[in-house]
């Protein structure tokens, strides 16, 4: 499986069902604001409204081990 940066991920799926930023802010219930930033990569975002807006594509925020070896 391809691995993905968060912003990619988001972005990639809001424009798959044809959402603008602003339509994704309103259904995820988060900020505009956020969800330019997320979609930019802003190192530094709560991971609440992080799932907020993953719910809506069926993923949420999870341990992932830093040596995928394993």
């Amino acid at each position: 499986m391809e691995t993905k940066e968060l912003r990619e991920l988001v972005k990639e799926k809001r424009k798959a069902l044809k959402l603008t930023q602003e339509d994704l802010a309103a259904k995820a219930g988060v900020g505009l604001r956020f969800i330019r930033e997320l979609e930019q990569g802003k190192a530094t975002l709560q991971m609440d409204k992080v799932n907020q807006v993953l719910f809506l594509f069926g993923y949420q925020l999870g341990p992932v081990p830093l040596n995928r070896n394993k």
